[in-house]
């Protein structure tokens, strides 16, 4: 079933009005019919709104709202995943992958080893591209919220927003100890923020470990190989994942 984001003054008692880019989607690439069902979310209270269309219009979707399911697809926590600036197009992959394994948001950080550097006008270029890209990945996996990607920020930045989270986590290539991290992730329970640090190519600096280790950020071993920094992302998130779904 194809699923769409609306905003919540778009959802009433009895119908739904679907507006915007997604009309054409439906009308000339799906190229549903009246009568047929699919579901609506608004992004912030985690429920499906499920539908039939009624009537297909030039610039709108008017649907029938026919039940309404809180079925928790969303983890029990809110993980926030600080992301140093990859090479290349690798931030769209690492975005895609980590909001289906159900990412909260999404924060692009500068790190001292970040090749890429953004000025304030590619900076908002991209993170249009990476909420657009968050969105489609929200939509296929069902996601009932369509997780943020913030602007890109420094490391110090990152860190002072981190600085409240629950459970702050940076997995580092010389930290060791894999019984201590899986005795952490053991330990996630729920309605806590968590906040996973992952370096780009070439890492952290040890400046930027000892940094984070002051404001109460743990460094973790994620095993005996070095992985990449989209590989580790989506290894964190996995972990995460386990623990917490029920």
């Amino acid at each position: 079933m194809h699923q769409f984001f609306v905003e919540a003054s778009q959802i009433h008692d009895k119908t739904v009005i679907i507006e915007g880019s997604d009309v054409n989607h439906i009308k000339n690439v799906l190229r549903m019919k009246i009568g047929e069902e699919l579901s609506v979310s608004n992004g912030e209270d985690g429920r499906e709104y499920r539908c039939g269309i009624v009537r297909i219009e030039e610039e709108r979707v008017v649907c029938e709202l026919r039940f309404v399911k809180e079925d928790g697809v969303e983890l029990p926590s809110r993980v926030y995943l600080f992301q140093g600036l990859p090479k290349a197009d690798k931030m769209e992959l690492i975005i895609q992958k980590s909001v289906e394994l159900g990412v909260y948001e999404v924060i692009p950080v500068e790190t001292g080893r970040s090749v890429v550097k953004l000025d304030a006008k590619k900076a908002a270029q991209k993170t249009a591209r990476w909420q657009s890209i968050a969105e489609a990945a929200a939509k296929q996996s069902k996601r009932r919220i369509v997780p943020k990607v913030a602007a890109p920020m420094s490391f110090e930045q990152a860190l002072s927003l981190a600085a409240a989270m629950d459970v702050k986590l940076i997995p580092y290539e010389l930290a060791e100890g894999m019984e201590s991290t899986k005795q952490i992730f053991s330990n996630l329970g729920e309605g806590k923020d968590i906040a996973i640090f992952i370096g780009p190519e070439g890492g952290f600096e040890e400046k930027e470990i000892a940094r984070a280790k002051e404001y109460g950020i743990q460094p973790i071993t994620l095993g005996k190989r070095i992985l990449r920094t989209e590989t580790a992302g989506f290894t964190v998130m996995a972990w995460i994942m386990y623990q917490l779904e029920k």
